[in-house]
């Protein structure tokens, strides 16, 4: 019976469909300790619905960072909340970008600053898959992923083989990586070395001196070594070192050029940023008035040992760090940051029966961040703040049934955040919280499943960043008003359908929010980063299928509905999607490899939505921008031919008709009330991207 855990985990993930493959899970031959218990049923934690991206999808869509890779993914939105900095919020089941927890291998290893300039700086090279888990709960070790969780699986070493790709192309697109893959010992040393670096140039659609997406230069070198000792011990370690540079705003200037320009003349104001005061026509005010430059390192490594007492128990112990520092320039305002995490993690697995797994466990996650700026206001408040949870949780997985799984699962967490400015004396949240999950797997028949979960999770509001990066202003200031936990409670039900050659899964999923983080303005025009008193919610409807026509063709299709609440959509800086339709085909011959994919986006009503209420194109305010979004269509394509077993060539295209926002709708730029701002963003800010490339491998 002990298998059954292992089939319904695999079971979850097959019924769940990647979209960019029709092979969701790869055949693996089992080599070691971790993996013996895997196929045991030995080390799995949940049953949940759970889409996995393999690294054969993340190569067809030319993905060169983790964003790239899921923007197709059922349930997950990739927002591009600024035009200037191009930061980025990964949605999952239509909850904001800061609910959605990254893990790497299992473990938590981002900060909550990394979630908002890392992922775009998260490499491609050397994901072995990416598992997306959606609704509150999904992970028994990270309870604040209110949306859910993005695990990054790591490449494992299966031989010795070096892989190289260099590819090019237009809008200064360039990325080249090495993947190196080494046994040792008898196989028990199993190490994988990366690397990746990938720049791209400013863009600038409406030609009007100012970027409506930034350039971006990226580099990751990643180590991971997973080492067997003996039969009963397994240990893993990961160190990876990654650095970022963005660079938006004025186009045809460099950083050096701007800070130089801005401490000749801090106080200098423009007295006009655009010919006519109108954001469709030139720029002429000076290059720093409109830049923002974030430059940021982070420092990642986690250690992992496993060890077997015996075929029916097990323990696993992990402990992680991470650093991320942040050097940054929003057009004037010069923000600098550290920001530091510790986890550490203890659990058992014990199967009590040939019915019963016991999962028991406690963690402790520390998190520090200390920023300075160049803000003189007597009212800015800084944002750094400690964090810290101790958790304990409890689970039992339960095959009640030949056809029936149940995971029951029981968190109790300590939770500590305190902001340590001056002007916020005491702790801000000291609070116990319980957190229960329940998944459900019910096997109809061979062909029929359903699933069933229900989650409540909590976050801690701890960064203005979160709510709107973009009002940091040094003669403002800002304030911070958070005194309680978002909590979270989180329904989802899927119904799968599996043949021979076609794959649904269809799913619904409700979530409430209580106590949102909220931006919000005093009596002094001061922004305040507060709490919504009212409950918010959301409601995802998807449907995914695969149909396998031949053995050489495969088609999928996604379709989804997400439904805000009034309360959701007023806490929105930018517009999320409402509908969406994503098509895509496979095909493979005689060595070669089409794959394209076409997205649709349904039209979307502004002015449901927190963005400003009478945005114009000029200072004046007498021509207003529309309120309406019009739905769009992007579509992708690449081909790539194998000439050998070592050698691959391959092209394509990142949005063929090259549909953007500032071209073919209206710029993200817009003047409230005389005052210049950059994220009126309803759709995509990128033109026209093809390249070439080639893959060897030895």
């Amino acid at each position: 019976m002990k298998n059954v855990f292992l089939g319904s985990a695999i079971g979850a993930l097959l019924a769940a469909p990647s979209l960019a493959d029709n092979t969701v899970l790869e055949e693996v031959t089992v080599t070691g300790l971790r993996e013996r218990l895997y196929q045991a049923g030995m080390l799995k934690d949940v049953i949940q619905k759970t889409e996995v991206i393999s690294n054969i999808s993340i190569e067809k869509m030319n993905a060169a960072s983790l964003t790239e890779a899921i923007a197709e993914a059922p349930g997950v939105r990739v927002n591009n909340e600024c035009s200037m900095c191009g930061v980025k919020r990964v949605m999952l089941n239509g909850l904001r970008g800061e609910h959605t927890t990254i893990l790497v291998d299992g473990i938590p290893t981002y900060t909550m600053m990394s979630g908002f300039y890392g992922l775009d700086a998260a490499a491609s090279a050397g994901i072995g898959n990416i598992e997306i888990a959606r609704g509150a709960g999904a992970s028994l070790i990270a309870p604040e992923a209110i949306g859910g969780t993005i695990n990054l699986v790591t490449k494992e070493a299966r031989e010795n083989a070096v892989e190289l790709d260099l590819s090019a192309g237009e809008l200064g697109y360039r990325k080249g990586s090495v993947v190196a893959t080494a046994l040792a010992n008898e196989d028990t040393t199993r190490l994988t070395l990366i690397g990746q670096y990938d720049t791209r140039d400013q863009y600038d659609g409406d030609d009007n001196g100012v970027s409506e997406n930034p350039e971006l230069e990226n580099t990751s070198l990643t180590m991971y070594l997973s080492q067997d000792l003996g039969t009963r011990d397994n240990v893993r370690l990961r160190v990876n070192h990654t650095e970022s540079e963005i660079l938006g705003g004025p186009t045809g200037t460099s950083i050096g050029q701007v800070k130089a320009d801005y401490h000749r003349d801090p106080n200098f104001a423009s007295a006009s940023l655009f010919v006519d005061d109108d954001v469709r026509k030139d720029y002429i005010g000076r290059g720093w008035e409109t830049t923002e430059w974030i430059q940021s390192d982070r420092d990642e490594v986690y250690l992992s040992w496993l060890h077997e007492f015996s075929s029916d128990l097990n323990m696993q112990l992990s402990v992680a760090h991470n650093e991320h520092t942040q050097d940054s320039f929003y057009e004037g305002f010069i923000y600098e940051a550290d920001d530091e995490m510790t986890y550490l993690d203890a659990r058992f697995h014990w199967a009590v029966s040939d019915d019963h797994l016991l999962t028991v466990g406690a963690d402790n996650r520390a998190e520090e961040l200390r920023s300075q700026t160049n803000s003189t206001s007597p009212a800015y408040v800084s944002d750094s703040f400690d964090y810290d949870t101790q958790g304990f949780y409890v689970q039992d997985t339960w095959s009640a049934t030949e056809n029936l799984e149940i995971a029951m699962a029981l968190r109790f967490d300590q939770v500590e955040a305190n902001f340590v400015d001056a002007s916020k004396p005491g702790t801000e949240i000291d609070e116990s919280i319980t957190s229960p999950r329940i998944d459900m797997r019910y096997s109809h028949n061979d062909q029929w499943t359903s699933r069933f979960s229900f989650g409540r999770g909590y976050r801690a509001p701890l960064s203005f960043f979160e709510s709107d990066h973009g009002i940091l202003d040094a003669s403002v200031g800002f304030d911070i008003q958070i005194d309680e936990l978002e909590r979270s409670s989180s329904y989802n039900y899927a119904l799968s359908y599996e043949a021979e050659a076609l794959a649904v899964t269809g799913s619904l999923s409700h979530t409430n929010v209580e106590n949102l983080a909220a931006l919000d303005e005093n009596n002094a025009g001061v922004p305040v980063l507060t709490q919504s008193e009212n409950d918010a919610s959301v409601l995802v409807a998807d449907v995914a299928l695969t149909w396998n026509v031949r053995d050489d063709l495969a088609l999928m299709a996604t379709a989804e509905n997400i439904d805000y609440s009034d309360e959701f959509k007023s806490s929105y800086g930018v517009v999320p999607v409402e509908q969406r339709i994503v098509l895509s085909a496979d095909w493979e011959f005689a060595g070669w490899d089409l794959y394209a994919s076409a997205t649709w986006v349904g039209s979307r009503d502004l002015s449901e939505y927190g963005v400003p209420e009478s945005p114009s194109f000029d200072a004046a305010g007498t021509e207003a921008k529309s309120q309406d979004a019009e739905s769009y269509w992007t579509v992708d394509m690449r081909v790539a031919k194998v000439l050998s077993e070592q050698w691959q060539v391959y092209a394509g295209v990142s949005n063929l008709f090259g549909y953007t926002q500032a071209e073919d709708m209206e710029t993200p730029l817009f003047y409230e009330g005389g005052e210049y701002d950059v994220a009126h963003i309803y759709g995509p800010l990128r033109g026209r991207e093809a390249y070439a490339g080639v893959k060897y491998t030895f």
